[in-house]
């Protein structure tokens, strides 16, 4: 029996279009079924710890109520010790009391009055400015000899140096005293750094390498619970309260991360999507890096999931579907119906319906609070605006275009994914509101800046290994094009270009009073992740070797206490 025309044409249609697919040979996952076996083994927080962990957290609260009495600088080590190590959600009213009071009393106009020494006027500086206090930054003139130089003196402070270095990453466009502070500290922190003991060496590359303001608080509790301890004046009350809800927090994260994988391994991607990468425990670390408190645990978790999803996705566009297949697809998820995907190739069906159902767990998340209304609304628009970049990029590859840069980065805002995030992860959030939506939608300048840091930062990470394949051009090739340089040249650019970056978002955020201080967190936590996971031009979300050490520290590995805690 032979098959009809028609018939045996698709057949060679499709088979044609099989050997014309990008697809690429991704590494496999490297964590196996490590976290499915934590559902099996949790064992949960028992009553010993949470009233070891209340008696403990009373105590760190009556030193704030004592702190009253304390001179200046002890109330702000304390302060910065509490935010360093993760367990400032626990005392945020008694650290906005201090700081009110601080600003009252040592700032005038804005203008801080106190002639303390090195370290605790730029500390004061820094937390100040954290909290949304626009303080001026001439009072590092201070600091300045009658040439106009930082003084010497400055030069030999270790924990000056170190302290004026961090204030200097809160800089804004405006800030010309703090870019000079910036450049001072590094090279005579550099210059130090070769000269002290190694332990003193490590601290201060330690802070070269990630400041605070672009770190992120949960990734790096561990290393500076590590160095308090080894102060001996530390105080062992917080730093025993520190390592006790780390660990209460790392199991509710263990916990999340089981129950995910439990639906990443019902769901058998690696099966039905073979073309795509499976990384959803470096997918869970990004939502995780959002944010780590109890409050949000819905939200990780879903956008935990829609990360590894996002995955699919991309890849989808990226590494498998000809440019007919991806138009119907781009027209099934502006529809949100599945008819004009019909005659695509299984796996992309798979990827689709997927989608749908994320939409309508959000939905049913929603519903209890009446949120549900204007979140699927903003999801689904979501979901369509990535859709969006995507197509647009696979059409420029398709042509052989290379647009030019500032072209790139306008699309790249949506091929970053952070709109998406972000939607998510605030609808399902304590702050979730109409508000707050309409200004996510209204293209707010920190959630444009934070993409495109994002993806430029991505491409530099991974662009030498996707132009091995046919791809879109990356960032860096259309920097090149646009201004006819190199690559170096052009990561230099790109460089100077997200830290042009940072200082826009840190403008944004003295200037988003009406927007809450957490849904801003949960922005810029983005660009921090994007400087974790796509440091030394590394993709380490794709190479999750690269990620193993923060994996096994936030979600295997708990803090040791001794006996006697």
């Amino acid at each position: 029996m032979s098959l009809p025309a028609s018939t045996l044409a698709s057949i060679q249609h499709a088979v044609s279009d099989q050997l014309k697919r990008p697809c690429v040979s991704f590494a496999p996952c490297i964590w196996g079924d490590t976290f499915l076996e934590y559902a099996s083994q949790f064992e949960g927080v028992n009553d010993d710890e949470k009233q070891q962990a209340q008696t403990l957290r009373n105590e760190v609260q009556t030193m704030f109520q004592s702190s009253i009495d304390q001179n200046i600088i002890q109330k702000l080590n304390l302060i910065d010790s509490v935010q360093r190590f993760g367990v400032s959600y626990h005392f945020q009213q008694e650290i906005n009391q201090a700081l009110e009071q601080i600003h009252n009393s040592f700032t005038k106009n804005n203008t801080i009055s106190d002639d303390g020494n090195h370290h605790s006027l730029a500390l004061l500086f820094r937390l100040l400015r954290q909290q949304g206090y626009q303080i001026s930054s001439s009072a590092f003139n201070k600091f300045k000899n009658d040439q106009g130089n930082f003084s010497e003196t400055l030069a030999n402070d270790i924990q000056g140096l170190c302290s004026l270095y961090e204030a200097a990453h809160l800089r804004t466009p405006e800030d010309d005293i703090l870019e000079e502070a910036c450049d001072f500290s590094n090279t005579h922190m550099k210059s130090l750094a070769n000269q002290l003991s190694p332990s003193l060496a490590a601290q201060i590359n330690h802070c070269l390498r990630l400041p605070l303001n672009k770190s992120l608080i949960r990734f790096e509790a561990r290393c500076h619970m590590n160095l308090y301890e080894k102060d001996a004046s530390h105080n062992k009350t917080l730093l025993t309260f520190a390592k006790v809800d780390f660990n209460i927090l790392q199991k509710l994260h263990q916990k999340e991360i089981s129950t995910i994988t439990k639906w990443w391994k019902k769901s058998n991607f690696e099966t039905k999507v073979p073309y795509a990468r499976g990384r959803l425990v470096e997918a869970y670390l990004w939502s995780l890096a959002m944010s780590y408190k109890p409050e949000h645990s819905l939200a990780r978790m879903f956008v935990g999931k829609l990360i590894a999803v996002v995955c699919l996705l991309d890849d989808t566009y990226d590494a498998y579907g000809t440019i007919q297949e991806l138009e119907l697809f781009t027209e099934a998820i502006q529809r949100w119906n599945k008819s004009p995907i019909e005659s695509l190739p299984q796996c992309m069906k798979v990827v689709f319906d997927t989608v749908v159902e994320l939409g309508e767990e959000i939905e049913l998340a929603t519903t209890e609070s009446g949120k549900s209304s204007f979140v699927v609304q903003y999801f689904k628009q979501a979901v369509f605006n990535l859709i969006k970049g995507y197509m647009a990029e696979a059409k420029w590859c398709h042509e052989g275009y290379i647009p030019t840069y500032d072209e790139y980065k306008v699309n790249g805002i949506l091929t970053s994914c952070f709109p998406l995030f972000i939607t998510s992860f605030i609808g399902l959030g304590e702050f979730a509101n109409k508000d707050v939506f309409d200004w996510i939608f209204s293209d707010p300048n920190i959630i444009k800046v934070v993409s495109i840091i994002g993806r430029v930062l991505d491409d530099m990470g991974s662009h030498k290994f996707e132009q091995q394949r046919v791809h879109v051009a990356s960032a860096v090739e259309c920097c090149m094009k646009q201004y006819n340089i190199s690559q170096a040249e052009a990561y230099h650019l790109i460089h100077n270009d997200v830290e042009d970056g940072w200082k826009v978002i840190n403008e944004e955020c003295l200037k988003s009073n009406d927007i809450p201080k957490s849904v801003l967190d949960c922005v810029v936590n983005l660009a921090r992740m994007s400087m974790v996971s796509y440091e030394n031009h590394q993709d380490k979300f794709t190479n999750g070797e690269l990620l193993k050490g923060y994996v096994s520290s936030l979600l295997m590995d708990p803090m040791c206490l001794e006996l006697h805690q």
